[in-house]
């Protein structure tokens, strides 16, 4: 019988709020109406700040693979040279997606766990002059990375300075700052379904001036992902399509959530809930598997240890309620991943180290009781600027 609800801390989907999945039970609207067109202007508006841009963003009707698609397809023609820098699953599937419409993609391989080295990138531009476009993943859910976007950027553009920069910030935007327009972005892609608390079913696309021109010149085909159909619709109050009006709902409610919050209070408590995850993680005795110097802010990788059988462990964690996320790709089996992004609360997170603490206990592993929930709480405290009890009585 289930006696609670599970506690999901996968890196998306993420979580609900209660009134975020009431939202989703609205009757639907006339997606041509005023009603319909005053809350795409309103998302639209409320999500400029968290992209850091004044340029304009279109809402697509797709998952967050189905943005990055968009992204390529708009800015690109068959042919055209693309580096893709790949720090992990994802950034594989950008370049994936590049190299599917006929691009002519390099791909930059980077060592799974680090993120991208600036040095590298840009003496890959200067060895082999010319790419018409960069793909960088911002934040890499499969290993934990947080790549340092605006000094990747500064290298481009130190090198190849007409080059598109595409980034994928699918489960980065809305978690962490962003300054599209100040790092000289070109197009910027999230979904609903990661810190904007919403389901799956949305993607949002930022364009800068550079790619709109762009725009007019690419050559591979599109037509559901065509961004300027999207633009002209959207400044009529529109969609060019019908658009998936329940996550619209629960978006535009997730984002009067984070109004209310402020956006320096969503970034503190994303911030807050990673330096919990890490350090009760850390206590546990499980490695963390990202290099700690770009450590990701809303997703934590650790390396499961050779005596654990990580099936038996997991299976045990889910009859106990918490949901974690296993490794992709090359990583099955050898990593776990705890999401802390969206709705996530310093409580939730101090749950999961109880639950990853007692089943730890019960098969034998060599831990203090308590110990993972205390560095758990010690951390979100430091890294709210607040001095734990234990530190303060220290000092005196």
């Amino acid at each position: 019988m289930d006696r609670f609800e599970p506690n999901l801390r996968i890196p998306g989907p993420t979580a609900l709020p209660p009134t975020v999945r009431e939202a989703g039970a609205r009757q639907m609207i006339n997606h041509r109406g005023p009603e319909f067109a005053a809350m795409l202007e309103r998302i639209l508006s409320s999500m400029k700040p968290f992209f850091g841009t004044t340029n304009d963003i279109a809402m697509l009707t797709c998952a967050g693979t189905g943005g990055l698609e968009a992204a390529v397809v708009n800015v690109l023609s068959p042919g055209d040279r693309v580096l893709a820098v790949s720090i992990g699953s994802f950034g594989d599937r950008f370049a994936k997606i590049a190299r599917a419409y006929g691009a002519d993609v390099t791909k930059l391989e980077v060592e799974w766990g680090q993120a991208a080295n600036p040095a590298e990138i840009r003496s890959a531009l200067e060895l082999a002059p010319g790419y018409r476009a960069v793909l960088l993943t911002h934040n890499e859910t499969s290993t934990g990375v947080m790549n340092p976007i605006p000094v990747l950027a500064a290298a481009i553009r130190e090198v190849a300075p007409d080059a598109l920069i595409l980034v994928d910030s699918v489960s980065g935007l809305g978690a962490v700052p962003f300054e599209m327009d100040a790092w000289d972005i070109d197009l910027v892609v999230t979904g609903s379904q990661k810190a904007w608390m919403a389901a799956p079913g949305l993607a949002m696309i930022a364009a800068s001036p550079r790619a709109w021109q762009a725009m007019e010149h690419a050559t591979m085909p599109r037509v559901y992902f065509d961004l300027r159909a999207h633009r002209d619709s959207h400044a009529a109050g529109q969609t060019p399509w019908t658009p998936a009006i329940a996550v619209v709902y629960q978006v535009d409610e997730g984002l009067r959530l984070m109004a209310a919050e402020t956006a320096v209070g969503v970034f503190a408590r994303h911030e807050a809930c990673a330096a919990a995850s890490r350090a009760g993680l850390a206590a546990l005795g499980f490695e963390l598997f990202a290099d700690q110097r770009h450590a990701s802010r809303t997703v934590t990788a650790a390396v499961v240890p050779d005596e654990l059988e990580w099936k038996a462990f997991n299976a045990e964690l889910k009859r106990r309620g918490l949901v974690l996320a296993g490794g992709q790709g090359k990583l099955t089996g050898r990593i776990f991943r705890l999401g802390h992004l969206g709705s996530v609360t310093l409580e939730e997170i101090l749950g999961a180290m109880s639950v990853l603490e007692t089943v730890s206990l019960a098969q034998g592993r060599s831990i203090r009781p308590g110990a993972a929930v205390a560095a758990a709480q010690v951390a979100a405290l430091e890294a709210s600027g607040i001095a734990s009890p234990a530190a303060a009585g220290a000092g005196a």
